[in-house]
């Protein structure tokens, strides 16, 4: 969402800082990329699509990459030095019109790393770009990374019933979905990986998107999505918290009180269809953070607790391990 707390401006003057050892401008250690499609991808209509890197920052240091032109949807992989065998899916978000990648994804892979967890960042289609089939190119992509990363558990060093998604607004929607549209058939097997499951064990939704029928919905995901004047069945279909279920896996939500951007009732609404249908969940609403706040926050707000949060409730239901 390109609200200026993107940029890290949560609260007029306060200090800014990356959690320890987030330093955001080194490369990582040991960095893969994995591409998810081997030949056509679904949905390619032929359309020129041209990879654009919008360092929002200007800082060679500490860089704010908002990525476009997404004509090969990829996994990048960042492993720790000490893996302790679980994986995290992470999904930066951006309004389905462009990947923040560096304050959704590379800062986010540095902490799991620090934790020794593998982080793969996804890299995925935005449907605005010139796809056929626009409203499920993102979660085909997801699908596809899931069975990818638990395909190769063994090559990456990964236990395949400990793989969590982390998604933040926007990809906070498409990790959503896919916690709850995993089984969901969106395109044609194209190999053996398509037999594994896509399901996530874990959904960590971070100031998600989630309603795209309700009166609190993030216009701007929405019609990125589903395209201006969707129908009423097709906003609904793709409404978060109308799609849980007794397959929902765990679910970790985190929201700010004073997010002017993506309603905290996006998170409410989700929480009470969780527990509707008896799920677990755990839900962390702060009075101040705004939106966008990453790992990028003021150290004086209760909100940059959340990874240590998340990290804790992930050990306790067993998906990182003690």
């Amino acid at each position: 969402m390109a609200e200026i707390s993107r940029r890290a401006v949560l609260q007029g003057g306060a200090t800014l800082a990356l959690l320890p050892g987030a330093a955001v401008g080194q490369p990582f250690a040991r960095e893969e990329t994995v591409p998810l499609w081997p030949g056509v991808i679904p949905g390619d209509r032929g359309t020129v699509i041209r990879p654009k890197n919008d360092d929002q920052s200007k800082d060679p240091a500490h860089p704010d990459r908002w990525l476009t032109g997404v004509d090969r949807p990829v996994l990048v992989v960042c492993r720790p030095a000490r893996p302790n065998g679980a994986a995290v899916l992470v999904v930066p978000g951006g309004s389905y019109r462009f990947l923040a990648y560096d304050n959704e994804g590379t800062s986010q892979a540095r902490w799991l790393n620090e934790r020794g967890v593998t982080a793969f960042i996804l890299r995925y289609r935005l449907p605005v770009e010139g796809w056929n089939g626009r409203s499920e190119v993102p979660l085909q992509d997801a699908q596809r990374a899931m069975r990818i990363i638990r395909a190769g558990s063994q090559r990456f060093g990964i236990d395949p019933a400990r793989v969590a998604v982390l998604g933040f607004s926007a990809g906070g929607h498409l990790a959503g979905s896919l916690a709850t549209r995993h089984a969901e058939p969106l395109y044609k097997p194209v190999d053996e990986a398509d037999r594994l499951p896509a399901r996530p064990d874990l959904a960590a939704l971070i100031y998600p998107v989630l309603s795209m029928a309700a009166p609190f919905t993030h216009i701007e995901s929405r019609d990125d999505l589903l395209g201006e004047g969707a129908s009423v069945a097709e906003r609904e279909r793709h409404s978060i918290e109308m799609r849980v279920d007794a397959q929902t896996p765990l679910t970790f939500l985190v929201h700010a009180s004073d997010d002017g951007l993506v309603p905290v009732q996006n998170s409410l609404a989700l929480y009470s269809a969780l527990l509707a249908v008896g799920r677990p969940a755990e839900l962390h609403v702060f009075d101040e953070g705004g939106h966008g706040f990453g790992v990028r926050v003021p150290q004086s707000l209760p909100v940059m607790s959340w990874p240590r949060l998340l990290a804790t409730y992930a050990t306790r239901k067993g998906v990182f391990p003690a």
